[in-house]
C-alpha cells in the first residue's frame, strides 16, 4: 500500500479569487468569474499548500460531483476524502470491538448501519417496545455509525474516539488495501455489503447528479457508464473494491463478512442473524420468540426509514442532502436504463475481472 510522506502542518485555506480581486475592478476590466474557477477554490479550501502540491502530483480525471476525482493509492477519489483518509490512516486507534461497515458508495450503506445499530443496540433500545424513543427515529443512521471520511475525519481532524460506547461502529468507502493497516488488532470486525454493478452504477448516476454543485454539469447516462466501465467512480474501479473485501473473507472469515444486497432483500432474517452471529451478539430463543428480529427489520427497512421525518430533511454528511439517501432500493432498476449494448458491455466486463473467482451476482 502506498504511503504519504506529507507532514501534517497546521491547515490554510487558501484565499478566494474574489477576496484577492476587488470585484468592481475586475467589472471594469470586463473580466467575470469563472463557474468552474469557483468551484475549484470551493473544493481546494481548507487545504494546505503542501498538500495542494501532492494533489497536482496525481493522476487526476472529470469528477462526478466536483471538478476531478484523483488516483489515490490505487483508487479514485476526491480531494477531501484523500486528506480525510490521510488523517484516518496516521491517527485511528482501534481498539478490540470495533465494527467496521465498508461498501462501495450506493450499495444499500445506510440500510446496513441502521441495521447495525440496532442489532448492537437491541438491549440499550428495545426495538420492539420503542415508540418514539428509539435513535433510529430521530437521528439518521449516518449520525448514529459515522463514516472515517466524511464525518470523522472531514477536513483532517482528529477527534477524540476513546470516549465512545463499546463496541465502537463506525463505516466508511476505503478499499480494503488501504483500510487494512488500520484494523488489523484482533477482534476488529469487517462487514462488507456488496451490490450488483449493474445496479450500483444506476444508483450511483441518480445520486451523483442530485447532490452535485450547481457549477459542475450534470453527468449523462451515457458518458457515466463509460466511466464506470473505465473504473473511474468514487473508490473504483468497483471490481476491485469488491474483489478485494471478498477474498479477504475468504481467507479471514472470522474478520471480514461479506453480505450481498440482494440477498439480504430476499431474506433479511437470515442475514440479519448471520450478521448477529458473526458480531457475537447472536439472537436467544426468547428474543426470537418476543419478536426482536422482526422488530429490527421493520424498524430498519427501506419503507420505514424513508417516511421518518429525519430522513427528509437536513444534512447528516455535509452537502449531502438526506432526502437524497432514499430512491427505490430496488433489484434490477437498471433494466430500466441500461440498453442492450451497454448491459453486454458492462456484463463482459464484470466476467473479465471477476470471473473464476466466486463472486458472483443476482441481477433480478
Amino acid at each position: 500500500m502506498a504511503t504519504s510522506s506529507i507532514k501534517a502542518i497546521p491547515i490554510m485555506a487558501i484565499p478566494s479569487f474574489n477576496v484577492c480581486h476587488n470585484l468592481e475592478l475586475l467589472k471594469e476590466q470586463g473580466k467575470s468569474l469563472d463557474p468552474k474557477r469557483q468551484e475549484g477554490e470551493r473544493e481546494e479550501e481548507g487545504l494546505s499548500y503542501e498538500f495542494q502540491e501532492m494533489l497536482e502530483s496525481l493522476p487526476k480525471e472529470r469528477g462526478w460531483r466536483t471538478r476531478h476525482l484523483y488516483l489515490f493509492q490505487g483508487f479514485w477519489c476526491q480531494s477531501k476524502e484523500i486528506q480525510a483518509i490521510m488523517s484516518f490512516q496516521k491517527h485511528f486507534k482501534p481498539l478490540q470491538n470495533d465494527v467496521v461497515i465498508a461498501t462501495i458508495p450506493k450499495s444499500g450503506t445506510t440500510w446496513l448501519k441502521a441495521l447495525t445499530y440496532t442489532l448492537l443496540n437491541r438491549h440499550r433500545f428495545d426495538p420492539v417496545s420503542s415508540n418514539t424513543d428509539h435513535p433510529l427515529l430521530t437521528s439518521n443512521p449516518h449520525d448514529l455509525v459515522p463514516f472515517f471520511e466524511y464525518k470523522l475525519r472531514l477536513n483532517g481532524d482528529v477527534p477524540d474516539l476513546f470516549g465512545l460506547a463499546s463496541p465502537r461502529t463506525f463505516a466508511t468507502h476505503v478499499p480494503f488495501g488501504s483500510l487494512k493497516d488500520s484494523i488489523e488488532k484482533p477482534g476488529v470486525k469487517v462487514v462488507y455489503l456488496c451490490r450488483n454493478p449493474f445496479d450500483t452504477f444506476i444508483s450511483s448516476w441518480h445520486y451523483t447528479n442530485s447532490i452535485k454543485s450547481e457549477s459542475v454539469s450534470p453527468v449523462s447516462l451515457d458518458e457515466g457508464f463509460d466511466m464506470y466501465c473505465r473504473g473511474l467512480i468514487g473508490f473504483g474501479p468497483f471490481w476491485e473494491h469488491m474483489l478485494a473485501y471478498w477474498k479477504e473473507s475468504l481467507k479471514r472469515p472470522d474478520k471480514v463478512l461479506f453480505l450481498r444486497y440482494e440477498d439480504l432483500k430476499q431474506d433479511i432474517e437470515s442475514n440479519l442473524k448471520k450478521l448477529a452471529s458473526f458480531l457475537a451478539v447472536p439472537f436467544t430463543e426468547e428474543e426470537e420468540r418476543k419478536g426482536i428480529v422482526k422488530a429490527i427489520v421493520e424498524l430498519c427497512s427501506f419503507e420505514s426509514l424513508k417516511k421518518l421525518e429525519v430522513n427528509k430533511a437536513g444534512q447528516s454528511i455535509k452537502n449531502f442532502e438526506n432526502r437524497h439517501l432514499f430512491r427505490k432500493g430496488e433489484v434490477s432498476d437498471w433494466i430500466n436504463y441500461l440498453s442492450p449494448p451497454q448491459a453486454e458491455r458492462l456484463s463482459a466486463l464484470v466476467d473479465d475481472k471477476l470471473g473464476g473467482t466466486g463472486l458472483t451476482f443476482r441481477y433480478c
